[in-house]
């Protein structure tokens, strides 16, 4: 009854890509190449098998897209913030859980970027950048998720090493991971009792616990991880004793930028999805899209998609800089993911009766778009973030 693309094709281009050099225009070339020859045409089949697509964070990583922004004699792009997650949202229109994915891993290599000693740096950088070694990032526990600082998860000292036991939820690639980025107290209650280590997912008494089914986006395993007498040596412990938390949070400021990226990309294909549906669909003689209705639907959609983008490029030109960019970096991933959740509902309505069923993608990107306004902090947590920084 409908074409391809009535049905969600992907096409690849991003508005974008205005104001680049020739080397970051073929960077992001090769990123929509891949999203569209790779990543696209299995979505759905992963999705609904629940598979886990660890041989495409392998191909992100040998292509360099996981490296982007990292320092080149790391084996990193040296690229800007901007360019990345440009990246992240070309990967996002063609596949959440894969974006997410990248987002999740820039997430762990950036408390070593930024916090590491050198050796650290170099024993433990390239090899995430170039996808040989996948990483999850460990912060929420079961009874600690948007108050992260009244975490209980334990590192004691024993002789030279650190034994770490509790158990870390909503890991993202839980199980499947080659490394875990993990904060625990060692200390005094609250934010200042917290240390981050690297412990390596082969670890004795590290193990999977539950594994979360999800509303979407099945194709990323998240689950529990329980630490049980886990012993990471003290060159393992990432920073200054105590500086966890800080590390966490500046972790996360840089990845809500990355989940703002996320909700642009998965947004733009609902968009894409809609206007290609609205067009072939005919009713009363005409196409649908000529209707007032849907017009002025899909008209806030776009201009919804087009607002998302420059509110996150504009966070990213600030970190770029060296700005502060905390409070800009909760507003893009805000503003981003309400208008994902926005876009992909409304993607729905537009495809009438067809965007309830499973034929048609845009059923399961609203249910992805529920996730953006969880992970990274809820967005109740970005407003209190926001008006705290308005308040000083």
């Amino acid at each position: 009854m409908f074409s391809v693309a009535a049905r969600g094709g992907y096409r690849t281009g991003v508005s974008a890509h205005l104001g680049l050099t020739g080397e970051q225009r073929a960077i992001l070339d090769l990123v929509s190449e891949i999203a569209r020859r790779e990543v696209a045409p299995r979505a759905e089949e992963r999705e609904r098998a629940a598979a886990f697509p660890r041989e495409v964070f392998q191909a992100l990583g040998r292509a360099g897209v996981l490296a982007l922004p990292y320092p080149e004699d790391l084996g990193g792009g040296g690229q800007p913030y901007g360019v990345y997650l440009r990246a992240v949202e070309e990967l996002a229109r063609a596949h959440l859980a894969v974006a997410v994915g990248v987002s999740v891993q820039n997430l762990t290599i950036f408390p070593i970027d930024g916090f590491g000693d050198s050796e650290q740096r170099a024993r433990w950088i390239p090899p995430a950048c170039a996808g040989d070694q996948l990483g999850s990032y460990c912060l929420s526990e079961p009874g600690s998720g948007s108050d992260a600082a009244s975490l209980v998860t334990r590192a004691r000292r024993e002789g030279g090493d650190w034994v770490i036991d509790g158990t870390k939820s909503w890991v993202t690639h839980g199980g499947e991971s080659d490394y875990y980025v993990v904060m625990a107290r060692t200390g005094e209650g609250g934010p200042r009792g917290i240390t981050a280590f690297f412990v390596p997912g082969g670890s004795p008494g590290l193990s999977r616990g539950t594994l979360e089914r999800k509303m979407g986006m099945r194709a990323s395993p998240t689950a529990q991880m329980i630490f049980d007498g886990v012993r990471v040596p003290e060159e393992n412990r990432i920073g200054e004793e105590g500086e966890g938390f800080a590390i966490a949070m500046r972790a996360l400021d840089a990845g809500r930028l990355g989940i703002a990226a996320c909700s642009v990309g998965l947004a733009s294909a609902a968009l894409e999805a809609a206007v290609a549906f609205t067009r072939e669909r005919r009713q009363f003689g005409r196409p649908v899209i000529s209707f007032q209705g849907i017009a002025f639907l899909l008209a806030d959609m776009a201009t919804s998609v087009e607002a998302a983008r420059a509110l996150t490029l504009s966070a990213a030109a600030r970190r770029d800089a060296g700005e502060p960019f905390a409070r800009e970096a909760a507003m893009a991933k805000l503003f981003a993911s309400d208008a994902a959740m926005r876009v992909t509902t409304d993607a729905v309505q537009a495809h009438g009766g067809y965007g309830y069923v499973e034929e048609f993608p845009v059923e399961r990107y609203m249910r992805e778009a529920k996730l953006l306004q969880i992970v990274e902090g809820t967005n109740q947590v970005q407003r209190l973030v926001i008006s705290r920084s308005l308040a000083k």
